[in-house]
């Protein structure tokens, strides 16, 4: 069946005005990238679809409080560590994220989502993850997509990123994602992370419906081995420069990107 958008190379910084970076913070016993920092330019609306379990890690808990606000600017995501079950520690931590990431890019706090993976129950090594985030500050690039979805992986053998664009209105529009997730899928997300990026200007409760429709077509249907996380966390930035396309059309190339990355998942189980 012919679709209205085509595959590009990339991944979430293939829409324009999105720059990311990965770095090796130590947070890996093997010295591989283990941090990864994604920002919009100017503010983007923000949805997101996040764990259903009862049980919720810090990150979740704060970065559905900053989600609320309906703008976002950065995400910073350490793997690694889950930074779950860690008590008053964990929020701690997972401000301090937040706060490092805004201090330096020059944002609200509440506009900084804040993501982890890893290990349970072990406390996060703070002052290497905020030497992560100067460092990730100062190599944000526009080709930095691949490296993010490096830094985001644990258990992948292999980084999971996909991109597309389509025409509007004499405009293109694209939208691109990247994934973490091999083990310990169940429907419902489990344990898996995904970031989406779009330059289309899309309302919020229009971009959070779409959201929604597309994780429930697509990551809510895979399973791997039937384990539930603390963690899972689905995330689109929409930061409106190339301007609006049909809803229609944004949903159709939406739904693929989480499909496509939903399956590479399934794939890496």
């Amino acid at each position: 069946m012919k679709t209205a958008f085509t595959r590009i190379n990339g991944s979430v910084t293939a829409p324009r005005g999105f720059r990311a970076a990965g770095f090796a913070a130590g947070l890996k016993a093997s010295g591989k990238k283990d941090m990864a920092l994604l920002v919009s330019d100017k503010p983007a609306v923000v949805a997101a679809v996040f764990t259903t379990n009862q049980v919720k890690a810090a990150p979740v808990k704060l970065s559905m409080q900053h989600a609320k606000s309906g703008k976002a600017s950065a995400i910073v995501v350490n793997s690694a560590n889950a930074n779950a079950c860690t008590g008053s520690s964990g929020m701690i931590h997972a401000r301090a994220m937040a706060c490092a990431v805004a201090r330096r890019f020059g944002c609200a706090e509440n506009h900084v989502l804040v993501c982890s993976t890893g290990r349970i129950g072990v406390n996060l090594p703070i002052v290497k993850v905020e030497t992560g985030i100067k460092h990730l500050l100062g190599i944000l690039s526009s080709r930095g997509g691949a490296a993010a979805a490096q830094a985001i992986m644990t258990t992948d053998t292999f980084a999971k990123q996909v991109a597309v664009q389509f025409k509007a209105g004499g405009r293109t529009i694209r939208i691109g994602g990247i994934a973490k997730g091999a083990g310990m899928i169940q429907p419902n997300m489990a344990t898996m992370l995904s970031f989406l990026t779009t330059d289309a200007a899309i309302p919020r409760a229009a971009l959070q419906k779409a959201l929604t429709h597309a994780v429930n077509h697509s990551f809510n249907r895979i399973t791997v081995d039937g384990d539930t996380s603390t963690n899972d966390t689905v995330i689109v930035l929409a930061n409106g420069v190339a301007g609006a396309p049909p809803l229609a059309k944004f949903q159709e190339a939406l739904d693929f990107v989480c499909l496509e990355l939903a399956k590479m998942i399934v794939r890496d189980g």
